[in-house]
């Protein structure tokens, strides 16, 4: 069979004893300060103050986790609701990046309304820092196991829980990577503040909607998978507010 072999990999980074450190943990991390770092050099390029991004991700990316979990927390309530010692193991998995997305940008838009800074431009600043934390972040669900899709017989299928099965996360991770590299070739070509967002936005839900299709442990609303139906919102979403800030373009007022 010349499918790839999912070798057993350990979810522990590193462990002594009662110790213990989880890959999920360390790649969120990674993905965290990467992504601080492209922001504060978007930043310096525009002339937005540093600390004002640091003091952002600060805020940001905790509130933002926090609502990674509660959504997924609701979504799956029916398991939570009987096992509630589980709900903060987050190292366990279960962070749904569309109820962080939704956190990060209320709480962002929050912040730069108390600071005093265009929101979509700094939104335009940390864009690309959403897909390239999101490529990393997705090899967690590698070392836990999880996020997986069907069993497939092609060429590239992983061995994972006793089949062959489409690999999702490294699905993901590919377009997240193809999507970083798009918006950081069109960060200096757009017109108005909060279009390179909006691309993000609409091609992450664009080629998360497809994969999801492919997947086997989604979160459902009724008879429909959550993440599609958030995507057809968020790409919708996209492409209105991309119409809409172009034709403001420097217009528009924070």
């Amino acid at each position: 069979m010349t499918n790839l072999t999912y070798a057993e990999v350990s979810p522990y980074f590193f462990a002594w004893g009662p110790i213990t450190l989880r890959w999920y943990g360390v790649l969120m991390a990674v993905a965290v300060l990467l992504g601080t770092w492209l922001a504060l050099r978007e930043a310096r390029r525009v002339g937005i103050k540093e600390d004002d991004i640091i003091d952002m991700v600060l805020i940001c990316a905790p509130i933002s986790w926090l609502g990674a979990r509660l959504y997924y927390v609701i979504m799956e309530w029916e398991y939570y609701g009987q096992h509630l010692s589980e709900i903060p193991k987050i190292w366990h998995g279960g962070l749904a990046i569309h109820g962080g997305l939704i956190t990060a940008i209320i709480t962002g838009y929050i912040f730069t309304r108390a600071r005093g800074l265009r929101f979509w431009q700094i939104a335009d600043i940390v864009a690309p820092s959403f897909p390239l934390g999101q490529a990393i972040g997705r090899w967690g669900n590698f070392f836990n196991q999880e996020a997986y899709g069907y069993a497939t017989d092609l060429p590239w299928a992983m061995y994972i829980d006793g089949a062959y099965r489409h690999p999702t996360f490294l699905y993901e991770s590919l377009w997240n990577l193809l999507v970083f590299a798009l918006l950081i070739f069109r960060r200096k070509k757009i017109d108005a503040y909060g279009q390179l967002f909006m691309i993000y936005l609409g091609l992450y839900s664009l080629g998360r909607f497809f994969i999801e299709g492919l997947r086997t442990d989604s979160l459902m609303i009724g008879p429909l998978r959550a993440a599609q139906v958030v995507s057809v919102i968020f790409i919708l979403l996209a492409v209105i507010g991309y119409i809409y800030l172009g034709k403001h373009n420097r217009r528009y007022k924070h």
